[in-house]
């Protein structure tokens, strides 16, 4: 696995942690103050899903889950996910915020501190995966600098059963930073 990617990352007063056991509790809590949200990813980390959600992203070897902090405070979590170290590839996400933090610029934060970090471990290409029916996200994306690549249309089934087309955005080392 391509060295660093798993350490703590620190960035414009933002951090984040490897997932371990203690995050557990508080995370899970943090991702049930907005239900109605897990509808639009592919896997559900609300209530009735979080403990089997998060061991699938921790137990993957290819993946590195983060809890996310501002300042102190637990602010949600995101992780590098399909790490394929010999196409120098990764994807960011799996990234949920908690709701008084979206719209604020924590995103952009988060975004730069684990941007900065991929490139800087030898990652040439990250890419970010996108439920067509979440606008947020795709604009949020935008605002990044990520070229919108097109779409996979019937991608995957999330746990709702729903058939998502998957919006493919990314990023290369060379257009970074924006």
């Amino acid at each position: 696995m391509i060295e660093g990617l798993a350490e703590a990352m620190r960035g414009d007063g933002c951090r984040a942690e490897p997932f371990a056991e203690p995050y557990r509790d508080p995370l899970r809590a943090a991702c049930a103050e907005d239900p109605d949200i897990w509808s639009i990813y592919a896997n559900n980390f609300g209530d009735g899903g979080f403990d089997a959600s998060i061991d699938h992203y921790v137990g993957n070897p290819r993946n590195r889950t983060f809890v996310l902090f501002d300042g102190d405070e637990l602010a949600g979590m995101s992780s590098f996910l399909g790490i394929d170290e010999a196409r120098q590839v990764l994807e960011i996400g799996g990234t949920y915020y908690r709701p008084h933090l979206r719209g604020s610029g924590f995103n952009r934060r988060v975004k730069d501190m684990m941007l900065e970090r991929a490139f800087g471990c030898g990652i040439r290409r990250v890419e970010f995966r996108v439920d067509r029916r979440n606008g947020r996200s795709q604009a949020a994306m935008k605002k990044l600098g990520a070229v919108r690549e097109g779409v996979l249309r019937a991608d995957r089934i999330t746990w709702t059963g729903h058939v998502r087309d998957t919006v493919l955005f990314a990023i290369l080392k060379d257009e970074w930073p924006v």
